[in-house]
């Protein structure tokens, strides 16, 4: 495979005209002050569910351990405040998953656990990979997926191409923008390590073209002759369509290569990771804090003041709002993450976890839904599919519970960008079926 720097962006399948709504792209990052209790999910990330491992009573310092698994898809969780382990409870996830969680009482002095004094030594591939894992780090777009796992890289896949996802293609969010222009250094920094370390010698800095301060700042810290000699590092623009940002639209987009089904992006030579992951890392390998803080997009029309807030992790929703000076009145819907991918929630009790990116509320005539009505075979949800599937017959299997015709229509293919069922003029719930069908297949797999 070729690895040359492409002078524009390849085509991709589907994918829709969102509109933007970047409201906060230009406010700089808000540090919101420790509250004084957070609870702790032992899943919060893809993979296996942590336990853990401390007991009610104990003392926690800030990045001490306080659950873990020896599962190897799995990441530990560290305690984001200082103090007293006031409970291990139970807590429904937004999957509707019931979870263990650790429920930490500040003392109010947010000291930092006195082992991690020394940063890691990284230099291997295995010390890289280590690393990512002691530091707790997942996937910081919104997947969670373990970076370890991504970065261990088998020895029979041959990564020649390492992607920085900088696309941001979901509205209202701009988490990744304010890291861009506000630690762009560190991004970069964090990338010449793991080019190093991984003998990477092409990496593509993706990002969305209506983004040219971002473009602009990342351009001019990569075309440092010091550290990128060779000219290994450039920053690609992205057409601005959603959902640039979705790792196998990405990996086409940026390489014109196809990620077959059922495979990864390593599978093809790539390695795709979130510039805020990247830049977290970078920070890892210099001071040896893991990850207990997260940047959140807090906007919507509910909100009084939107902006981007730097929160420890686990801290209720409903604080992190009041942060940003309350509601203007009550939400009709709160949802996790953006609009076309993230997850409505019941309410704001629930706490900021690790993939997080935006927590947007909404007025009831902003939440408002097209009514349902009967399919008029127009073809605009198979023409939006980036996967090229055919959303209507996925439904329709669906209704039926037709598991053969699910996986005959390759049903697990589906990344449920919501593509279909923005495009879809019947207002059909589209993504919400296959959401469905993927569960009868799981269902089924259980069974066996």
């Amino acid at each position: 495979m070729e690895a040359k720097f492409p002078k524009r962006p390849f085509r991709t399948s589907g994918g829709a005209h969102v509109p933007h709504r970047k409201n906060t792209w230009e406010k700089p990052s808000v540090n919101m002050p420790p509250v004084a209790r957070v609870t702790l999910p032992m899943l919060q990330h893809i993979g296996a569910p942590c336990t853990p491992t401390v007991k009610k009573g104990d003392h926690v310092y800030v990045g001490q351990v306080v659950g873990d698994s020896t599962a190897y898809v799995s990441a530990p969780i560290h305690a984001s405040i200082s103090g007293t382990v006031k409970d291990i409870t139970t807590v429904m996830l937004t999957g509707g998953q019931y979870v263990d969680a650790v429920v930490i009482e500040s003392d109010g002095k947010m000291e930092y656990d006195p082992e991690l004094a020394a940063p890691p030594e990284v230099k291997t591939k295995e010390e890289l990979f280590t690393a990512a894992r002691n530091a707790g780090l997942v996937g910081l777009g919104g997947a969670g997926f373990p970076a370890h796992v991504k970065l261990n890289v088998p020895q029979d896949k041959q990564i020649d191409t390492l992607i920085v996802n900088a696309a941001e293609c979901e509205p209202y969010v701009t988490s990744d923008h304010r890291e861009a222009l506000e630690n762009g250094r560190n991004v970069l920094n964090g990338i010449y390590k793991i080019k190093e370390i991984l003998d990477v010698k092409r990496v593509i800095i993706a990002v969305e073209d209506n983004k040219p301060d971002v473009i602009a700042k990342l351009t001019e810290i990569a075309e440092d002759p010091e550290k990128d000699p060779l000219d290994e590092v450039k920053v690609l623009a992205l057409q601005s369509q959603y959902p640039q940002g979705a790792e196998k639209v990405l990996v086409k987009a940026c390489t014109n290569r196809d990620v077959p089904q059922g495979k990864l992006p390593a599978d093809v030579g790539c390695l795709v990771m979130n510039i805020a992951s990247v830049s977290f890392l970078e920070s890892y390998m210099r001071t040896g804090k893991p990850l207990t803080l997260k940047r959140v997009t807090i906007d919507g029309s509910a909100v009084v003041n939107p902006q981007n807030v730097i929160v420890p992790i686990g801290t209720p929703i409903a604080e992190v709002i009041a942060f940003c000076s309350g509601y203007k009145e009550e939400p009709e819907k709160i949802i996790m993450g953006g609009p076309m991918m993230g997850i409505a929630v019941t309410g704001d009790e629930l706490p900021i976890i690790k993939q997080n990116n935006a927590i947007l509320a909404f007025l009831p005539k902003d939440a408002e839904m097209m009514p349902t009505t009967a399919c008029i075979r127009c073809g605009r949800c198979v023409s939006a599919c980036p996967m090229k599937l055919m959303p209507t017959s996925l439904e329709k299997a669906t209704e039926k519970k037709d598991l053969d015709k699910l996986r005959s229509l390759d049903i697990l293919t589906c990344m449920e960008c919501g593509c279909c069922s923005f495009s879809c003029p019947a207002g059909r719930r589209l993504v919400q079926a296959i959401r469905l069908g993927k569960s009868y297949l799981r269902k089924a797999g259980e069974k066996k």
